[in-house]
């Protein structure tokens, strides 16, 4: 193109990752004329360098891990993994890292894709500029939704970008395995990370600088998964910083904070998540480039009547499926306010993301896996409830027992005894993940524990826990 275009939407939508996907959704699906600006792969991270690969990846280890446990099965499958097969496998679930697919699923809901980088010039204005140079400029009449996700922190180590480090995104999408890998945090994508490419055939040294591994779970997780990783051959290491990372000969040198010189083939920074917001225009509209964007529930961006920030730019919840509610909410509330219907803003309104603040889900996807809902014990504590822990032992519920020999778990809730009902749950053990939804619908639904007794747990299942955890509580 040598001359800008202009086009007029309803709606326009910076990223087209999942969160702008499901924003485009429902302000199609309520009428409204809908741009989708991306500069990369529509599907975003989640489908090519987060959820999709990653899980993947991990299914095979996981897989193994529980047949490990199975007696009659065991014997069977004590060999290596094939690694070829495994990232065969992470490769088709990202159809290859071609996004065709998804952007047949956009022009299937009648939204415009706009490929090129989008910038705010103004209120309710985006300049895409296209891959050719060229440039079109997009005006909204009801509002833009930024929703460009999240990218790898790294932290200010001289020399770094010399080193050439993994993020989340080479590490879910390398084509070898590293025969030594060093991976720094101690979250979700170092505790995944470490348990994939330690199963597939590296020597995983795991640096933790804090006390323990997934932080803002229930302090037991952790605890469980580290014990995990070591019986599988890791080394993991807490309390442990990082002062230096160099490249010589091609071997990684990380020397540690007490001088400790470990090497490796490559080296996973896991060291949490910035904004995707330095270079989208938010100067133009008196905003800092960079930063988070505060929101209301309704996801509308504070001070600015037009504008939502959906999904991991408003600091909310980092998890997908939390940004694709926030997205479904969004759209819902931009369709509300562009109709002149009434918008439902209460908590657990149509139109408030009320669940950003009390009943978040999470499932961490290692060996054993850890899944949580709503506050653990200490964010509840601090949030002021009163409240009581309640814990059992996975392993004297019988449906765990057969699930496999010598099943190791635990399981919290945290009960508010002013008003009876769940603040929060944890679970950790082989198989756990399926566990949370009912958590979730628990915690989000505000259900009296009186009213838990009648939903009776199928037995010999693994939710039976559930009947376990409301004995210990009338037992306390």
């Amino acid at each position: 193109m040598t001359e800008t275009e202009t086009n007029a939407y309803d709606v326009v939508v910076l990223g087209a990752g999942p969160v702008g996907e499901n924003v485009a959704d429902r302000t199609r699906a309520a009428g409204l004329t809908t741009a989708v600006v991306e500069s990369e792969l529509v599907g975003g991270e989640c489908s090519y360098w987060a959820c999709m690969p990653s899980k993947a990846l991990l299914r095979p280890v996981i897989a193994r891990a529980d047949a490990r446990r199975v007696p009659g099965l065991r014997q069977s499958v004590q060999g290596p993994l094939d690694a070829s097969a495994v990232l065969a496998h992470r490769d088709y679930y990202t159809s290859n890292w071609k996004d065709d697919g998804q952007v047949g699923w956009l022009d299937s809901i009648g939204a415009d894709l706009h490929r090129g980088h989008g910038r705010l010039t103004g209120p309710r204005t985006v300049t895409v500029t296209g891959p050719d140079g060229g440039e079109r400029v997009l005006t909204a009449r009801h509002a833009v939704a930024v929703c460009t996700g999240s990218r790898a922190a790294l932290p200010g180590l001289p020399g770094l970008d010399a080193v050439k480090p993994w993020t989340s995104r080479e590490a879910t999408s390398s084509r070898t395995v590293p025969g030594r890998l060093i991976v720094i945090g101690g979250g979700v994508v170092a505790t995944e990370m470490a348990t994939v490419w330690q199963a597939l055939g590296s020597q995983v040294t795991l640096l933790v600088r804090g006390k323990g591994l997934l932080p803002r779970m229930e302090p037991f997780a952790g605890e469980l998964i580290a014990d995990a990783l070591k019986e599988a051959g890791a080394d993991v290491r807490t309390g442990t910083s990082v002062k230096s990372v160099t490249r010589e000969n091609g071997t990684v040198v990380a020397v540690t904070g007490t001088g400790e010189r470990i090497e490796a083939d490559e080296i996973l920074f896991a060291t949490g998540r910035a904004p995707r917001t330095d270079d989208i225009g938010l100067e133009s509209i008196g905003l800092d480039p960079g930063s988070w964007l505060p929101v209301d529930d309704s996801l509308r961006v504070t001070g600015h009547d037009w504008l939502y920030a959906v999904g991991d730019v408003n600091h909310r919840a980092l998890l997908t499926h939390q940004g694709k509610y926030q997205a479904r909410i969004a759209g819902a509330a931009i369709a509300a306010r562009a109709t002149g219907e009434t918008l439902l803003a209460e908590p657990w309104g149509a139109h408030a993301a009320t669940a950003d603040h009390t009943a978040v889900p999470q499932v961490v996807f290692t060996d054993p896996e850890a899944a949580a809902v709503g506050l653990s014990l200490a964010e509840a504590e601090e949030a002021g409830h009163r409240v009581r822990a309640v814990d059992v032992d996975l392993s004297t519920v019988s449906g765990a027992g057969l699930y496999a020999d010598g099943y190791q778990g635990r399981a919290r809730m945290v009960v508010d005894i002013e008003d009876e009902i769940l603040r929060g749950v944890t679970f950790v053990g082989p198989g756990v993940g399926e566990l949370i939804h009912s958590a979730t619908i628990a915690v989000a639904g505000q259900v009296p524990v009186s009213r838990l007794w009648h939903a009776v747990p199928s037995y010999p299942t693994i939710s039976e826990v559930w009947l376990r955890l409301l004995e210990a509580y009338r037992d306390a």
